[in-house]
């Protein structure tokens, strides 16, 4: 789930104090071009390294940012209709695809290999590129904007993707850790404001 134009600030973090471009202000000041093309360029760029993370990893990584963010949804027992039943979440520009569902008052996490083993499938798939779902969480678009301009695309069992939905709606980011709060937040804007300078043009 996280990706993309989050990269960016993550890069620049990493750089020497005294470089004279270390700051989000310079980052979002620099020229379109090569803000739309760190935009295109990025996915390609982490398609190949993500494909190579175990599954246990993603698992990992995805389970405690989802139970970070739906804390309060899970606890009120709001998760309660995806119990025996499963999600399929495709981020596609990324080719990554996630099988969620809810038990035991948790949220679960099954491979692509357990889920052909007990002979099941999903009962609803949502798929947007990974920009749109960082829009999402950094509240720069709603699920319903994407879904009607066929970016966030849900297919399968209509009520229980309804059900989904709502809760996405309701996704909290500043339930995560101030950082990765931040990230999501500044990738966002980041995103949103170029993609609203080009549109412009």
């Amino acid at each position: 789930m996280f990706k993309l134009s989050s990269l960016p600030q993550a890069a620049v973090n990493l750089l020497p104090n005294n470089l004279p471009f270390n700051n989000k202000q310079t980052i979002a000041r620099l020229p379109l071009t090569l803000r739309s093309h760190m935009i295109e360029l990025i996915p390609k760029v982490l398609r190949p390294s993500l494909r190579l993370l175990p599954f246990s990893a993603q698992k990992s990584i995805l389970l405690t940012a989802l139970s970070s963010v739906f804390q309060e949804a899970i606890e009120d027992g709001d998760f309660e209709f995806l119990q025996d039943k499963w999600l399929k979440i495709v981020i596609t520009d990324l080719n990554l695809h996630w099988w969620l569902s809810f038990d035991q008052n948790q949220l679960v996490m099954a491979s692509i290999g357990e889920l052909l083993a007990n002979n099941i499938t999903e009962d609803v798939c949502f798929s947007a590129t990974g920009d749109d779902l960082i829009l999402i969480a950094g509240r720069k678009q709603d699920p319903d904007t994407l879904f009607f301009q066929r970016r966030l695309k849900i297919e399968g069992d209509t009520e229980l993707g309804l059900e989904v939905k709502n809760l996405i709606d309701a996704i909290d980011i500043e339930q995560l850790p101030s950082s990765v709060h931040s990230l999501v937040a500044f990738s966002a804007t980041f995103l949103q404001d170029t993609r609203d300078e080009l549109a412009s043009l």
